[in-house]
């Protein structure tokens, strides 16, 4: 999660948090969306956590230490038990073997679709770092698994050579939409739900990814960079040829599934990621570090498709991704490092939502 692409960012490791206790001011908070905030996860990075099709569980990723993990891995959290008792262990689902990164579950509401380098061996893969830069580490050897309830995997639906991550599934049931560097650059692909018929919907020069359907199916929300001057692209293709990529200046796009009519949406500059629509298919909410004068502080902002009206959601801390909005449309999970009582911890949050 947080040194794979996916997981944008790596989370708090885009830019590390400061070590400030976050005091949480009900009274004071300006988060009207939010109601009934309460949380689910205690410990470790904890994100990109996305609903069952009957809105019960969901499936999430960690590295929390306490369960045993170094890099990480899948879990299928019950939102039930989890608000029972904060010391609940969700039940794991992939291999505990490689790095993992971008579940969601598929939609006979059993199975979970998942990232996963095991294959290539059952250690963590390095984290690539190059001093002064912020960067994402393209595993060649993610490939995208389905396992059932229970962690068995039943399906591969990706062999190619390269990265093949970040997969998500159509609201129709359909479809599914995932980020591949087989074409030589990282670009959106669809295939069927059963890994059939792949196809390379994007075709511009830089990363593009995190995508999502719209409710009815029928569009793509994604965060993209575009390098365009000939010292952006020659950087950009420089590192990828290293298996990295700069995530620090990226703006989201929406298309149709096919590809067609691709709208960049934001420009707002800096990193604008995370993006999920909201029930009306008209909006979209996401996070956003553009307002940030040192760049560590990011916020959940909604905005409307044509790029109208873009409204802050949260407010407290500094760390706020991943958003999804249930089937329902009734709540939205996501993770923030609010109330980590001065440590590095992101954990996850349920509220209902206000429109």
């Amino acid at each position: 999660m947080y040194n794979s692409i996916c997981s944008t960012f790596t989370i708090m490791r885009f830019f590390p948090p400061l070590f400030l206790i976050i005091l949480i001011l009900p009274v004071l908070s300006q988060e009207k969306h939010l109601k009934n905030l309460k949380q689910l996860t205690f410990g470790g990075d904890n994100a990109e956590a996305y609903f069952s099709p009957n809105g019960k569980f969901v499936s999430f990723q960690s590295n929390n230490k306490a369960w045993g993990l170094q890099c990480d891995q899948i879990f299928k959290l019950e939102i039930k038990d989890a608000l029972k008792d904060t010391t609940y262990k969700p039940a794991l689902i992939s291999t505990g073997k490689g790095r993992t990164t971008c579940s969601y579950v598929m939609p006979n509401g059993k199975d979970i679709l998942y990232g996963s380098t095991h294959l290539a061996g059952d250690s963590c893969p390095p984290v690539v770092e190059i001093k002064g830069k912020y960067l994402w580490a393209v595993y060649k050897s993610f490939d995208i698994f389905v396992a059932n309830h229970k962690g068995k995997i039943i399906k591969q639906l990706t062999n190619s050579e390269g990265y093949d991550a970040e997969a998500t599934v159509s609201p129709k049931g359909d479809k599914i939409v995932f980020t591949s560097i087989r074409s030589g650059d990282l670009e959106l692909w669809t295939m069927n739900i059963d890994g059939t018929n792949q196809k390379q919907i994007t075709n511009g020069v830089g990363y593009d990814g995190g995508a999502f359907f719209s409710p009815d199916g029928k569009r793509l929300v994604f965060r993209a960079s575009r390098p365009q001057s000939e010292e952006e692209v020659k950087e950009y293709k420089e590192l990828l040829s290293k298996g990295l990529v700069a995530p620090t200046a990226m703006e989201l796009y929406t298309c149709n599934v096919d590809g067609s009519e691709i709208k960049q949406v934001t420009h707002l500059g800096k990193a604008n990621w995370a993006p999920f629509f909201h029930p009306s298919g008209k909006k979209i909410i996401f996070s956003s570090n553009h307002h940030s004068k040192k760049g560590y502080d990011f916020q959940l902002y909604m905005i409307n498709e044509d790029g109208t009206g873009l409204e802050q959601i949260t407010t407290e801390s500094i760390f706020n991704a991943f958003p999804m909005f249930s089937p329902d449309g009734k709540k939205l999970i996501f993770s923030s490092n609010r109330n980590n009582h001065g440590s590095r911890d992101t954990n996850l949050f349920i509220a209902e939502w206000v429109d």
